[in-house]
C-alpha cells in the first residue's frame, strides 16, 4: 500500500531538518542491530550511544535497538519494560515460547531509545542447526572453538527469526529498515537476505577485520592494498570465516557504508564492494551557555594536572610550570596503528630541538594506554604524599604566619619578620625540604607492568632515552590504566584529563574514524591526527587551512616514515613556539569545529543510507531524487582571516615568546574578531539533500547496484 505522507528535508539554520507535518515515521519500523547495544566493547558502542537522541527524535516509538543480553550491563543501564507495541510485544513472545530469552526495555541514556536483548546462552542449543541453515545461505562454515563467531551466528539467527515474525505480523502495513553493524551481526542481515524477507538493510564496517589484522602486523598496507591475495592472507592469520561472514554481509546488503573515505578505499579492497554512502562519526555538541566557559575549563583541569605533576617530579621540580605543556596520546594499546612509535621518536627529536635553542618550554608527555599491571608504582605513590605533606606543611606554617601578623597589626606594629617564624617553624620547613630529597629520577611509569621487559613503549624510552632528566625538556610519564575520577593517583576522569591538557597527538597509521582527536576538537583542544584516519581526511575536507585550527595533519600516507616523523616534530616544535594568547585563539578556533562533528549535520549521512536503502527495497514505493548521497563539497570552513595562531604561518625570531609580553593585552588581539570568526564559520554548514516518495508503481533506477 502507498504511504499517505512524503520523505522531504528543510532547512533550518543550515542543517536538515524533518518537517513534522511530513515526517513517514508511522509507516515504518527502523532496527539498529550492534553488538554494542547496551554493552561497551569498541568505538562502535560511543556511535551507537551518542547516535541514539537525533535517532530516536526522529524516529520516536518507531526505531528499536537489537542487542545481545549481559545481565550485568541490564542492570545499571536498561530499564526493563513491556513493548508498547503489539507487534513487537507478539514477535517477542513468539521467541520465548520456543525457549529463547527476550528482553525488551529502554536504555538509559539520552534519547531513551527502546532496546531488544537477545539472550545467547539461552539459544546456544540450536546452533548446530543454525550452522547448517547459514551454510545453505552462503557456503560459510563456523569452527566450534571460536566462541566469538558462534556467538555472532547465534545472535544473528535470533535477529533474522526476530524480524521475520514482526514482518509476518505487520504483513503490507509497515516498512522495515534493519541497520547492521560490524561482522558480528553479519549472519543476521544474511539470513534476513536468504529468507526474503520485506526488510530494507544497511551494512557498516567501521573498520574491516583483516584491515586490522594486517596493519597490526607491520604490514606496508595501505601501499599494497591492491597486490593482496584475501584469502590466504585471511587463512594465515585463522580468520578465514570471518572473513567471509563479514564479506558476506557486505554484498547482501541493499546499502553499504563505511564510516571514513579512508576506510571505504580499504573495503573496496578487501571486502571488494564500493560504499555507497560515507557515514562519519559525530558526537552529541553540548554548547556553553556562557561564552569561552571551555577556557575556563581548562585553567581549572590543568591546575590540577599540574598538582600530580608537582607531586610526580619532587625532587626534579626545576622547571617552572606556567611554561609547561601538556601533551597526551590515549586509546587501545596498538603500538603501530595507533602511532605510538612515530610519536615517541618525535619526541626524541623534539626533546634536542628545545635542547639545542635553550627553550624554557617543558613538555610533559602522558601516554593513557591500558595494558596488564600489577598495581601501582611504590615511588609514584609516594611522591604524591610528599606533595600532600609538603602542602599540609605550607598551609600549618601559614596559619601561624597570619595569627601572629594579624595580632602585631592589631597592636598598631610593623611585625618583625625574624620574629614571626620561630625556630620551630623553620625546623618544620627544613625538613619539608629534605623529605623532598630523591636518590632516582621521576618513574617514567606510574604501574609497574606485568610485561615490563618486552613492553614496546618502556622498550623505546629505553632506546632514545627518555629518563625525565633534569636536562631534558620533554617529560614522559605512561599511565597504563584508564583514567577515573576514584584513582588515588591522578583524580581525574577522562575527560576533565583531556580539557587540561594543551595537545593530543594521534600519529595513527590505522584508524578507521579517529573519536580521540574529535573529542579533543569538541572540548577545544587541539590535536594532531593523519591522512590516515578517518577524522583527519574529514577535515582536510572540510576546512581549507587545519592547522589554523588547531588540526595538524601529518600525512603518514604518502611520505616516509622518517619524512612523516619529522613533520611530526615540526608540529610538535611549532606549538611549543606559540604565545599563551596564540594558544587562547587556537583553542577558540579549535572549538568552533564541533559544529562539524555535531549528530545534527552528520546524521543527514545516515538518513540518506536508510532513504537509499528503502528505495532499492521498495522501488515501487520510494525514489530518491536525481541527487547522488549528500557531498561535502562547499562545506569548507575557510582560512582565518584575522592573525595567525601559529609560528607555522609567522615564525617569530627566538623559539619563545614570554607570557608577560601580550597576556593581558587587549590590544594584541589585532584583527582578530572571535564572534565575526564564528559567523562565517556557522554559515558553511547548509543541507544536501532531499527524498520524495512516489506512488507505487516499479520502476527500476538506472545505474543501481542491486544485491
Amino acid at each position: 500500500m502507498p504511504l499517505s505522507r512524503s520523505l522531504s528535508v528543510s532547512s533550518l539554520n543550515g542543517l536538515p531538518q524533518w518537517d513534522d507535518e511530513q515526517l513517514p515515521v508511522g509507516d515504518l519500523l527502523f532496527f539498529e542491530i550492534s553488538w554494542e547495544v547496551t554493552n561497551k566493547v569498541g568505538g562502535i558502542y560511543t556511535v551507537i550511544q551518542t547516535k541514539a537522541k537525533i535517532t530516536a527524535d526522529e524516529w520516536g516509538d518507531n526505531y528499536f535497538m537489537i542487542g545481545p543480553y549481559y545481565e550485568q550491563n541490564v542492570r545499571t543501564q536498561v530499564e526493563i519494560c513491556d513493548p508498547p507495541d503489539p507487534v513487537i510485544a507478539k514477535a517477542i513472545d513468539t521467541l520465548q515460547a520456543n525457549g529463547c530469552q527476550v528482553y525488551f526495555g529502554r536504555w538509559l541514556i539520552e534519547g531513551s531509545p527502546f532496546v531488544i536483548l537477545f539472550d545467547i546462552g539461552s539459544a546456544a542449543w540450536n546452533l548446530d542447526r543454525w550452522k547448517g541453515e547459514f551454510w545453505e545461505a552462503c557456503s560459510v562454515g563456523i569452527p566450534f572453538h571460536d566462541r566469538e563467531a558462534n556467538d555472532a551466528l547465534i545472535f544473528g539467527s535470533l535477529t533474522a527469526w526476530f524480524l521475520k515474525e514482526v514482518s509476518d505480523h505487520i504483513e503490507d502495513k509497515l516498512n522495515l529498515i534493519a541497520h547492521f553493524h560490524e561482522w558480528q551481526t553479519g549472519p543476521g542481515l544474511v539470513l534476513t537476505r536468504y529468507r526474503n524477507l520485506p526488510v530494507a538493510t544497511i551494512f557498516t564496517t567501521h573498520a574491516t577485520l583483516l584491515g586490522r589484522y594486517l596493519c597490526a602486523a607491520n604490514v606496508d598496507f595501505y601501499n599494497k592494498l591492491d597486490q593482496f591475495d584475501i584469502d590466504r592472507e585471511a587463512g594465515e592469520r585463522q580468520i578465514y570465516h570471518r572473513y567471509c561472514m563479514e564479506r558476506a554481509s557486505v554484498h547482501c546488503a541493499h546499502v553499504f557504508t563505511t564510516v571514513s573515505q579512508i576506510t571505504g578505499i580499504e573495503a573496496e579492497h578487501m571486502l571488494k564492494r564500493k560504499a555507497d554512502v560515507i557515514t562519519p562519526n559525530g558526537l552529541n555538541i553540548k554548547k556553553f551557555s556562557a561564552m569561552h566557559e571551555f577556557q575556563n575549563l581548562h585553567a581549572m583541569y590543568k591546575a590540577r594536572i599540574q598538582e600530580f605533576v608537582r607531586g610526580h617530579f619532587y625532587g626534579h621540580l626545576d622547571f617552572n610550570l606556567e611554561k609547561t605543556l601538556f601533551f597526551f596520546i590515549a586509546g587501545r594499546y596498538e603500538y603501530s596503528n595507533k602511532g605510538a612509535d612515530i610519536f615517541l621518536e618525535a619526541l626524541s627529536r623534539l626533546n634536542f630541538l628545545l635542547r639545542v635553542h635553550r627553550s624554557d618550554v617543558t613538555v610533559v608527555v602522558f601516554f593513557i594506554m591500558p595494558t596488564k599491571t600489577n598495581n601501582f608504582n611504590v615511588e609514584t605513590l609516594k611522591g604524591q604524599a610528599i606533595r600532600k605533606q609538603l602542602w599540609d606543611t605550607a598551609h600549618s606554617v601559614k596559619e601561624k604566619f597570619g595569627k601572629k601578623l594579624y595580632e602585631a597589626l592589631l597592636r598598631g606594629e610593623i611585625p618583625d619578620l625574624n620574629k614571626i617564624l620561630d625556630r620551630d617553624d623553620l625546623t618544620i620547613m627544613k625538613r619539608a625540604i629534605f623529605s623532598t630529597q630523591r636518590q632516582s629520577l621521576p618513574p617514567v611509569t606510574t604501574h609497574n607492568m606485568v610485561e615490563d621487559s618486552t613492553d614496546p613503549i618502556l622498550n623505546t624510552i629505553r632506546r632514545i632515552g627518555l629518563f625525565n632528566n633534569r636536562v631534558d625538556r620533554v617529560k614522559v610519564i605512561v599511565h597504563p590504566e584508564f583514567l577515573s575520577s576514584t584513582s588515588p593517583l591522578l583524580p581525574m576522569d577522562y575527560e576533565e584529563f583531556v580539557r587540561g591538557c594543551h595537545l593530543g597527538v594521534f600519529p595513527s597509521y590505522y584508524e578507521p574514524w579517529g573519536y580521540t582527536p574529535a573529542e579533543c576538537t569538541v572540548m577545544g583542544i587541539p590535536s594532531v591526527t593523519t591522512n590516515l584516519s578517518g577524522f583527519g581526511c574529514f577535515l582536510q575536507e572540510h576546512v581549507a587551512d587545519p592547522t589554523a585550527y588547531g588540526i595538524y595533519i601529518s600525512d603518514r600516507r604518502f611520505r616516509s616514515p622518517d619524512e612523516s616523523c619529522n613533520q611530526l616534530t615540526q608540529f610538535l616544535y611549532s606549538f611549543c613556539q606559540q604565545s599563551r594568547r596564540q594558544r587562547i585563539i587556537q583553542r577558540n578556533r579549535t572549538e568552533r569545529l564541533s559544529d562539524l562533528l555535531d549528530w545534527r549535520y552528520l546524521g543527514r549521512f545516515y538518513m540518506h543510507a536508510r532513504h537509499l536503502s528503502l528505495c532499492r527495497m521498495f522501488p515501487d514505493r520510494f525514489q530518491m531524487e536525481p541527487s547522488a548521497p549528500p557531498k561535502t563539497d562547499g562545506f569548507r570552513f575557510p582560512r582565518p582571516s584575522s592573525v595567525p595562531p601559529s609560528p607555522s604561518v609567522s615564525q617569530p625570531s627566538s623559539p619563545h615568546h614570554s607570557d608577560d609580553e601580550d597576556e593581558d593585552d587587549e590590544d594584541d588581539f589585532e584583527r582578530y574578531d572571535e564572534d565575526e570568526e564564528a559567523e562565517k564559520d556557522r554559515q558553511n554548514i547548509k543541507s544536501t539533500f532531499s527524498l520524495e516518495q512516489i506512488s507505487i508503481r516499479k520502476k527500476k533506477k538506472h545505474g543501481e547496484n542491486r544485491n
